[in-house]
């Protein structure tokens, strides 16, 4: 999830776009693989506690940007990207600024209870105004920067224009999840309607199947339902339930299983990708497709098992044994996404569960809120007592522009969702495509889709306006 804003200056931090006066110094900026470190508040709320240093990078022209929740030395600052089009469209620079808790950009040297005291959303927040307020750029004019120069990534640059009023001059939210949703199975509504009639009609049945069969009770019949999919060790029956659809954070590399292997689509996406490897194996008999009614639930069974223990496994778990590598029972198991894992238990919730009895499923039902709460205690039992709330969808944040996609499985919690009618105007311009997550952010997925390149150019015109319209406040407001 991605976020930029728009300032009158000559700086860009990733998450933020920052357009600039042309300059006639023609100092040449460094590479835009060159790592910077900024000295960043521990907490916001305490600034004995010290400083820290957050990871930056930059280059011109000026936008701020933030990748959010991950290590933020694979973002780019190059121009086949829209921040990058934004930053040269508007004679700006460009800014990353990696999330705190996130790559190397940690306040504590561990990830303790203790030390997630300071990982919160206002903390990151206010990050962004700290940085807005007091970096000082390598390059010409880059003293300036100011409280009018900040912007951010994903739902935060919702969160940030509305809790920080002028600090900002507008910005721009790709994808933004603005809705905090503890039960979200409305996660796999977009891939169940968007994804092959067939392998769709096959995946459903498939998971009914294992669904009795662990609802059985019968030791010897769930055995053969696990031996199926090579986990004949796996302990749990929850955990067997969710490891062929969830995101495997505790595998050795970090993945996304068959089914939200659909986030990692693109409109630029081939036929080589994880989703449509499974559904070509679910799909495909005696060198023949299947029609919209799938091939049936024997082949899709034996089909996907093979597919599982040959590719899924050994990509996923290499030579770890099955349940140290799948359980979620062991809470000294590494966690390779604890950060996130830790804003989901105590901030947002996003439980991607299976759908109740008597609505369609792509995904067990026994995978619940209870299965992630429980990991939740297991992981911060000190400090878990359910997750808060960032409710969104009636934001009344102007000066935003919100662009999603239809086939996005984050779409039902964006201010797009089904049956949410927000107060979408000219100055909070809603606009959806027919797009992936976060496809409108990149160039290549404009020139395979019109609606992605139309909402691409009609953001630019917006954003293009305020800014010339734009004044700076002279009483930026802060939250704490």
């Amino acid at each position: 999830m991605q976020l930029s804003f728009l300032l009158p200056l000559p700086l860009v931090l990733a998450a933020f776009v920052v357009a600039v006066p042309s300059s006639a110094d023609e100092t040449e900026l460094p590479s835009l693989d060159t790592v910077y470190y900024y000295d960043q508040l521990i907490d916001h709320r305490d600034t004995s506690l010290g400083t820290f240093k957050q990871r930056c990078w930059f280059g011109g022209p000026i936008v701020v940007t933030t990748p959010g929740e991950s290590d933020a030395s694979v973002s780019s600052l190059e121009d086949d990207t829209n921040t990058g089009v934004m930053a040269e469209k508007f004679s700006g620079a460009a800014i990353v600024l990696e999330h705190r808790f996130f790559g190397e950009s940690n306040p504590y040297p561990d990830l303790s209870v203790a030390s997630y005291s300071v990982h919160t959303v206002q903390q990151a927040i206010d990050d962004l105004e700290y940085f807005a307020k007091n970096v000082r750029l390598p390059m010409p004019s880059g003293d300036e920067v100011g409280p009018e120069k900040v912007p951010y990534a994903g739902a935060l640059t919702s969160f940030v224009v509305d809790n920080k009023p002028g600090l900002s001059c507008a910005g721009y939210a790709s994808s933004a999840v603005v809705q905090a949703i503890a039960d979200f199975r409305a996660y796999y509504q977009p891939i169940r309607e968007t994804m092959p009639n067939n392998c769709s009609a096959d995946v459903q049945a498939l998971f009914a199947h294992v669904d009795d069969g662990l609802s059985s009770g019968d030791p010897a019949s769930i055995h053969t339902l696990k031996e199926n999919f090579g986990v004949g060790d796996l302990q749990h029956i929850d955990d067997f339930a969710a490891e062929r659809t969830s995101s495997c954070s505790r595998c050795p590399t970090y993945t996304f299983l068959p089914v939200t292997s659909w986030q990692d689509l693109q409109p630029v996406t081939g036929p080589g990708e994880t989703f449509y490897e499974l559904c070509d194996a679910l799909e495909f008999q005696n060198g023949r497709s299947a029609g919209p009614e799938g091939c049936g639930l024997q082949h899709a069974l034996a089909a996907w098992g093979a597919y599982y223990r040959s590719v899924t496994i050994q990509g996923t778990c290499g030579d770890i044994d099955i349940d140290s590598c799948l359980s979620t029972y062991d809470a000294e198991n590494p966690y390779r996404t604890k950060s996130w894992q830790w804003l989901l238990c105590t901030q947002f919730g996003f439980w991607q569960d299976g759908a109740p009895e008597g609505h369609p499923s792509i995904v067990s039902r026994f995978v619940t809120p209870a299965y992630n709460q429980r990991q939740c205690m297991n992981w911060f039992s000190e400090a878990f007592n359910g997750h808060g709330a960032c409710p969104g969808w009636n934001t009344t944040t102007g000066r935003i522009v919100f662009v999603n996609g239809r086939r996005d499985p984050w779409h039902e919690a964006t201010v797009a969702a089904t049956g949410v009618a927000g107060p979408a105007t000219d100055m909070q311009v809603h606009l959806l495509a027919d797009g992936f997550h976060t496809s409108d952010m990149d160039l290549g997925s404009a020139d395979m889709s019109p609606s992605i390149a139309a909402a691409q150019q009609t953001a630019l015109e917006h954003l293009g306006k305020w800014l010339v319209d734009w004044r700076p406040s002279t009483n930026a407001q802060t939250t704490r």
